[in-house]
């Protein structure tokens, strides 16, 4: 896929690149800080010194008989266990902040969410769909499609869901931001009685399964799990970050930025079939795990300023370093039980939320 346009508008306030690289690079060593922080805590614990010298050690190679006995435990844990864990959470925070941030440039308001307007909640559908009765219904097309059944089934959810949020609030090339949440709500509402149904139907073995995409975790997280979100995911990522461009332009309204060259609708389509895969992919490993496409976008853009050049890079900085820290206060706040990732990040984002609304009420005067 390539750019949309090349076009970017000076934004207010404005960042140099020197600026803008340095905020980059200040919030790139954060989250490997983090990282390095959550994958010694848990109940088999890893001193930080020792984490990165297994990190130099890769699995399976000759290296790997040199490790001591003794270490050979927290070698297997922090390989097998911990870094597929929080490079998922990683994909999952870098993948939802930046696709919050685009759908809060292209529908114009900062209200805007994957899983508040019922994007996440699609891609859940399909995907529990796909667990209950893609092996029944289509055993042909579930044995073709193999280990990507969920994120196919996921990212039709999630696609459909986003075209019809853009249909129901958008007209004449307007956006209301109140049929847009209205719509989120109801689809929302919609998707939770679907998944209801889908668990009467399920054997025992499904519904366990199932209680996972309410919730939302990072416990699932295997190596081909990682690499499946980082082919679609990641990817979507990287489309969606070149068009920061071009969205800007929408800051100054469809027509200016047609004038300015960038063509709106192909900005639209290609912005909601990557947000659409983005988040499919990662709801079909992680369930749904809110909040975090509208937090970090807006933490972003009160500290540095709109510029989507900038906005959108560190969303997906501050987006996973946000879900590593949701992770890592869901497996360590109770120990040895886990709570779902998905609990922590609404105990921080719904109030996050109602901030905003006031803030909003009170710019109309309401």
């Amino acid at each position: 896929m390539t750019a949309i346009s090349t076009v970017s508008i000076p934004l207010k306030p404005q960042l140099g690149i020197s600026a803008r690289n340095s905020i980059l690079l200040t919030l790139f060593v954060a989250l490997i800080f983090t990282l390095i922080i959550s994958a010694g805590i848990g109940a088999v614990q890893i001193p930080a010194s020792r984490v990165l010298e297994l990190l130099t050690i890769p699995p399976f190679s000759d290296k790997w008989q040199s490790i001591p006995q003794e270490y050979m435990q927290q070698a297997m844990v922090l390989w097998n266990i911990r870094l597929p864990r929080l490079l998922l959470g990683v994909l999952t925070g870098a993948s939802l902040a930046v696709s919050g941030a685009a759908m809060q440039a292209l529908l114009r308001n900062p209200l805007a969410e994957p899983s508040l307007v019922g994007v996440s909640g699609g891609a859940a559908v399909f995907a529990a769909a796909g667990i209950v009765l893609g092996g029944t219904w289509m055993p042909a097309l579930h044995n073709l499609i193999g280990e990507f059944a969920l994120p196919s089934f996921a990212f039709i959810g999630s696609l459909g869901v986003t075209v019809l949020i853009f249909a129901i609030s958008t007209r004449q090339g307007r956006t209301s931001v109140a049929l847009m949440l209205l719509a989120g709500i109801a689809i929302s509402s919609l998707c939770i009685a679907l998944i209801g149904l889908l668990t009467f139907l399920a054997t025992d073995i499904q519904i366990r399964t199932l209680n996972f995409w309410s919730l939302g975790s990072l416990g699932a997280a295997t190596w081909p799990m990682v690499s499946m979100v980082v082919c679609l995911a990641g990817i979507s990522v990287v489309v969606l970050l070149k068009q920061a461009g071009a969205l800007n332009t929408l800051a100054l309204g469809e027509v200016q930025a047609q004038l300015l060259g960038v063509s709106v609708k192909k900005l639209n389509r290609l912005c909601i079939a990557t947000i659409a895969l983005s988040v499919g992919a990662v709801v079909s490993v992680t369930g749904i795990i809110g909040f975090i496409g509208l937090v970090a976008p807006h933490l972003v853009r009160l500290t540095f300023g709109p510029d989507q050049r900038l906005v959108m890079p560190a969303s997906a900085l501050v987006g996973a370093i946000l879900v590593l820290l949701s992770d890592l206060i869901a497996r360590t706040i109770s120990a040895p039980t886990e709570i779902p990732v998905g609990i922590i990040t609404a105990l921080l984002g719904v109030p996050f939320f109602l901030v905003l609304l006031f803030r909003m009420r009170r710019k109309i005067g309401i």
